[in-house]
């Protein structure tokens, strides 16, 4: 095993651990996948996070056939393994998914609704909203093919009665995408409560995005911290 894959590896259990302590995710609902070479890294099914080591990660080519889900390693990759490897093979641009269950993100997705632009880090998303997908059964698909339609232009969306998706071209950047799309969802629930929240015009979300070329948004890095299992988000500019 070459030093590079090795390194990813440990880069996703330290991630899975991180993301649980931190209340982005509970138990072995979320998982993660990360671009080597022609292949995918993905976390296994249904390991949890506390005792996966870097070992039991699986390997799955992002070529071949739709329905081919040949793996190597000890252990099954995720159930998502479709969703993650579709992702990868259509969007060559992306490195990394991240895929969690965090509370606010999903309460949206129960609810089928979208994140509009309540807030200028929608911007980083790719556009003036972050979309809703629509259901279908986990692990299917149908499942990948909503998911992609939803991420179209987008670099996150929610999964109905689900979850959410969020996409870097490294795994530090799709977890730091992942924190704002949570702490988005939350913003916005948040401000309904309190009464109609003033949503920024389209104009407003490209002036925004505009300007994130030189704040250096792009590729925000994540703190030691996260690595060592700290309760706090992945450190990266969030605005002014």
């Amino acid at each position: 095993m070459q030093a590079e894959e090795r390194r990813l590896r440990r880069a996703i259990v330290e991630r899975c651990r991180w993301m649980n302590g931190s209340g982005l995710n509970q138990g072995t609902a979320g998982n993660l996948s990360v671009r080597h070479g022609e292949h995918m890294l993905i976390t296994p099914s249904a390991v949890p996070y506390e005792t996966m080591k870097p070992s039991m990660v699986a390997s799955m080519a992002i070529g071949g056939r739709a329905d081919d889900g040949r793996w190597t390693g000890p252990m099954p990759p995720s159930t998502e393994w479709r969703m993650h490897r579709d992702v990868l093979r259509q969007r060559p641009e992306v490195g990394a998914v991240v895929h969690t269950h965090s509370p606010y993100a999903t309460a949206l997705a129960i609810t089928r609704r979208p994140i509009p632009a309540c807030h200028y880090m929608i911007a980083t998303f790719g556009g003036d909203d972050i979309r809703c997908a629509g259901y279908a059964r986990f692990g299917s698909a149908e499942l990948s093919r909503l998911a992609l339609r939803a991420l179209e232009g987008r670099n996150g969306c929610l999964l109905a009665n689900h979850g959410m998706l969020a996409l870097g071209e490294d795994l530090e950047q799709a977890m730091w995408r992942a924190v704002e799309l949570e702490t988005l969802a939350r913003q916005h629930v948040l401000s309904t409560l309190i009464g109609d929240p003033v949503l920024l015009s389209a104009g407003e979300i490209r002036e925004a995005a505009a300007a994130f070329d030189g704040y250096g948004l792009k590729r925000p890095k994540v703190s030691s911290n996260a690595a060592a299992g700290s309760r706090r988000a992945p450190a990266a500019k969030r605005g002014a």
